[in-house]
């Protein structure tokens, strides 16, 4: 297993007989100086985590010698190695924002018909709006070369499904991921704001026209209505129905539809032959909902059965459920229904893209 960082590689040998880590610094330089002289340590996973998190240098030799237990150590098998993916967890999340992790390839996230739309997608996309409002996000936030690595990382259990949005600000992140991804191989679905904003001023149009220069790419797999709160919005956002009409006509959006945030809108939705698509709001225990559960799972039901294609958010209550236990249930009652076909989820580190991908294939598997 393999960690790169930008001014120094870290190499670590596995030894499984005495489960010995040789660790070894090498500045990356075309100068031809000598490595830093390696030096043994007995580790353990969680302890070497723990040395990320302490924000030490690495050529604190004593540091390593001081804050990591050389005797109770218990052993570890090859297997134990690679399902940890901890270095990789460690690296995104704690603050070594030029670090790229390598590891080993696992169980890929599976592939569903979206509805009768014609589209087939992963199961899972990647979320890029928690937290987001005036064109800003944790995923824009955590700066879009560390984004990049955690999409590319993601693609690599096959979630190539971009879940982004104006409001969020996140086309930037995948015009990014676009760079090394072919855009044939991936879903993207984008979603237009309809209120006036300093940021939104031109026709709807117009707009489409920007979010292709912005994301990169000459077409939309999905474009969505955003955030719809009442039940007047084909009326009132007849302007921006027209212009996806006419967008979807001439190729550049496959499908249509619109994320809805009010229970009146969403039974509109389901029931609107122009609306291909319906990102709605669903969790077992109807948090942060438009209504209870079993209400809007019966508006997903007729919708879904009517061919509709149905995608999930706030599976976990916008990280109110925080417990493992209520996601695994969350995650459960989500897929378990067959009523909404796939998921949008916002992840920011490797840890929770594998904790997802291994959940809800686990689950799909049986």
């Amino acid at each position: 297993m393999i960690l790169y960082c930008q001014s120094y590689s870290l190499i670590c040998y596995q030894h499984f007989s005495n489960n010995l880590f040789r660790l070894n610094f090498r500045p990356l330089t075309a100068t031809g100086q000598k490595p830093i002289k390696y030096f043994p340590i007995f580790i353990r996973s969680l302890a070497f985590a723990d040395c990320y998190n302490s924000g030490k240098h690495f050529r604190d030799k004593a540091y390593f010698r001081t804050n990591l237990n050389q005797r109770d150590m218990a052993p570890i098998s090859r297997r134990q190695f690679i399902q940890t993916g901890l270095i990789g967890a460690a690296v995104l999340t704690t603050g070594l924002p030029n670090a790229t992790y390598a590891g080993s390839k696992s169980v890929q996230i599976d592939k569903v018909k979206l509805g009768k739309t014609g589209l087939i997608v992963p199961r899972l996309a990647m979320g890029t709006g928690t937290h987001g409002g005036n064109q800003s996000s944790d995923m824009t936030r955590m700066g879009l070369e560390n984004w990049v690595k955690l999409a590319r990382y993601a693609h690599e259990r096959g979630v190539d499904f971009y879940d982004v949005a104006d409001l969020y600000g996140s086309h930037q992140n995948v015009k990014g991921i676009l760079k090394e991804v072919p855009r044939e191989k991936v879903t993207l679905l984008s979603k237009i704001w309809t209120r006036p904003e300093k940021w939104n001023q031109d026709t709807p149009a117009k707009t489409i026209d920007r979010f292709r220069a912005e994301t990169g790419s000459d077409y939309f797999d999905i474009v969505l209505l955003h955030c719809m709160t009442n039940p007047k919005w084909q009326e009132e956002k007849k302007p921006y129905i027209d212009a996806l009409s006419e967008a979807k006509q001439r190729g550049i959006i496959k499908t249509v539809g619109v994320s809805c945030h009010n229970f009146d809108a969403l039974k509109l939705a389901a029931e609107d032959p122009w609306v291909d698509v319906i990102l709605a709001r669903i969790n077992p225990e109807g948090l942060v909902m438009d209504a209870s559960s079993d209400e809007v799972m019966a508006v997903l039901k007729k919708a879904h059965d009517s061919g509709k294609g149905i995608i999930g958010m706030k599976i976990f209550g916008e990280g109110k459920m925080t417990e493992e236990a209520r996601r695994e249930k969350s995650l459960r009652y989500v897929i378990e229904s067959k009523n909404v076909d796939c998921m949008t989820i916002g992840m920011t580190s490797i840890k929770q893209v594998d904790n997802v991908v291994n959940r809800m294939m686990s689950i799909v598997k049986g």
